[in-house]
């Protein structure tokens, strides 16, 4: 699969813990399948999203390995690889590239702060090498507010220089519309794939090339982002954004990762896709309702999912 099959609405996928924090691996698979079945282009599991900080490089390689057993195509995930240690990041990406994944969303080496572009840039090139595999695809995470460690332009222009094809493009979670357009302008011409990190800029990003978008919403609303990304050229694009929005605003005005499972836990019927790992807290049953409520008011829906129990 090419860099070009990934683009779309990728979702972070969120991952399921049973009662002793283990992770789920059937729950993360049916939610996967269903998600693919919604619209969703791609999965980028193990993704902020997913708590997968939070996840030893052993737990993520198990729930690969479960999609992978599930039927879930490999080709259509985008696994997170980026660890602080980078033997880590070089054994995560290894296996997951070996076993056919479309591309790794790759932070950068982010304990350390302050840290030169050279040092980032020998960080993602000892991954390279060490990998050694040609179909290596990788796709930078920014995400500056969490990782303190930016993407600057002239990184990006130096790591496209040393390792074209294998540099396949940036999710941009900074939130920040004037950097999306800098990157759009820069780059979407030259084939990197640029995804804002939020619906909210999906519309905008399209219009100047943009590849997508890879939305923690994209969990519990992917049908109609789906559907925007593929009507972004029609008369009603606006207003299919505005919709978009409109649900995002009420998600994230909680904490947003236990916002997102209590969405999912409250429609699919399944209290245990509240969970989250500490130090995260699941939202308080006061805090639920209200959510659910809000949500109600929007006629927001997910269709199918409480099937997946």
């Amino acid at each position: 699969m090419d860099q070009a099959d990934l683009r779309g609405v990728l979702a972070p996928v969120v991952t399921p813990f049973g009662s002793d924090l283990a992770p789920d691996g059937r729950r993360f698979a049916a939610h996967c399948r269903w998600l693919l079945d919604q619209g969703a282009s791609g999965l980028a599991v193990f993704g902020t999203t997913s708590e997968a900080n939070s996840l030893s490089v052993d737990e993520r390689i198990e729930l690969f390995e479960q999609l992978r057993a599930a039927g879930i195509p490999p080709a259509r995930l985008m696994p997170g690889t980026g660890c602080c240690a980078l033997t880590d990041s070089v054994r995560l990406t290894r296996h997951v590239v070996r076993a056919g994944a479309g591309g790794v969303l790759m932070l950068p080496p982010f304990y350390y702060k302050g840290v030169s572009e050279e040092g980032i840039f020998r960080s993602f090139a000892e991954v390279i090498e060490r990998v050694g595999e040609a179909r290596l695809r990788i796709y930078l995470y920014h995400i500056p507010q969490v990782s303190q460690v930016p993407f600057s332009l002239p990184l990006i222009e130096r790591l496209l220089a040393a390792y074209p094809g294998t540099i396949a493009g940036l999710k941009d979670s900074s939130g920040d519309p004037a950097h999306l357009r800098a990157l759009l302008d820069a780059f979407a011409g030259s084939g990197f794939a640029v995804y804002p990190g939020s619906e909210v800029l999906l519309l905008e990003g399209l219009r100047h090339g943009g590849a997508g978008c890879i939305t923690a919403t994209g969990n519990v609303n992917p049908g109609p982002i789906a559907h925007l990304y593929a009507h972004w050229r029609s008369a009603g694009a606006d207003a299919l954004q505005a919709g978009l929005d409109a649900v995002r605003r009420t998600i994230q005005a909680f904490p947003l990762i236990p916002a997102i499972k209590a969405t999912l836990a409250h429609h699919a019927g399944d209290a245990a896709w509240s969970r989250v790992r500490p130090p995260l807290v699941e939202l308080d049953a006061a805090q639920q309702a209200q959510l659910a409520a809000q949500l109600q008011a929007l006629d927001f829906q997910m269709p199918g999912i409480a099937a997946l129990r």
